[in-house]
């Protein structure tokens, strides 16, 4: 899988999120609430829902077969481009799994609960979309995946993510099995519609139409700059799936 190179706002998502880690470091497994004397009474955190054992090993495949079509989009939510993903997706009738970097998700979690509401599943994309963290110690890794872990199931009110996508795919042997222990299937993509680099609609929809008979898991972003050719490019490449009798789905587990 090729990296996606050049995204000028991996800088400050990573600034961002070396704020947040040692704050999320520092953190107590109790908060504290005041009473009505001006005391403060401990409360114990809402805990983490089960973890579901899933392969280490990276997925592709749809779990509607043969014809089952994965719509991904990641680095979101954004507070202008997500919500109109998510109307889109709506009114076409299709589920999607977003892959949510974890300062984004701790930034907007109406919106990750909005997703959630509607029906999509979650994939953990980091907490600040490193493309290059397949380079970096495995402390550096675990820290990327579990703070995000974190980030994201506090947004979503305790929905687990169900995937994790490496940023630009510098997947690792240690990234893929820490994910896997923790319930979240390494996801790949097989169509990448390479919306990042803004090539005009017509051109991602042909490059949806060219290349989905090599594998059904589409890749699309909500975030990280303009998306109005993503929104744009969606609008046709759903229905035209439909036409073609794809059925839409999730990456198998």
């Amino acid at each position: 899988m090729a990296k996606h190179k050049g995204r000028g706002w991996n800088s400050r998502l990573l600034a961002a999120a070396l704020g947040v880690t040692t704050l999320a470091a520092a953190a107590s497994v109790w908060t504290a609430q005041a009473d009505p004397l001006g005391g403060r009474q401990p409360q114990a955190r809402v805990p983490a829902p089960e973890v579901t054992k899933v392969a280490a090993d990276i997925a592709h495949a749809s779990d509607r077969g043969a014809r089952g079509v994965n719509i991904t989009i990641d680095d979101g939510p954004d507070p202008v481009w997500t919500p109109q993903v998510l109307q889109l997706l709506k009114d076409s009738g299709v589920k999607a799994t977003f892959c949510m970097v974890g300062t984004q998700a701790q930034m907007y979690p109406d919106l990750v609960k909005a997703v959630v509401a509607d029906g999509h599943r979650l994939c953990n994309h980091t907490v600040s979309h490193d493309t290059t963290m397949d380079t970096k110690s495995e402390e550096y890794q675990a820290q990327q995946i579990l703070d995000a872990e974190r980030m994201i199931i506090k947004a979503s009110g305790g929905v687990r993510s169900q995937y994790y996508r490496a940023p630009g795919g510098a997947f690792t042997p240690y990234s893929r099995k820490l994910a896997a222990s923790h319930g979240m299937r390494p996801l790949g993509w097989n169509v990448d519609s390479r919306d990042f680099e803004r090539p005009g609609a017509d051109a991602m929809v042909a490059t949806v139409k060219n290349e989905i008979s090599g594998g059904p898991t589409v890749l699309f972003h909500d975030a990280g700059g303009d998306r109005s050719q993503t929104v744009a490019a969606l609008r046709e490449v759903l229905p035209w799936l439909k036409e073609e009798e794809y059925v839409f789905g999730f990456p198998v587990r």
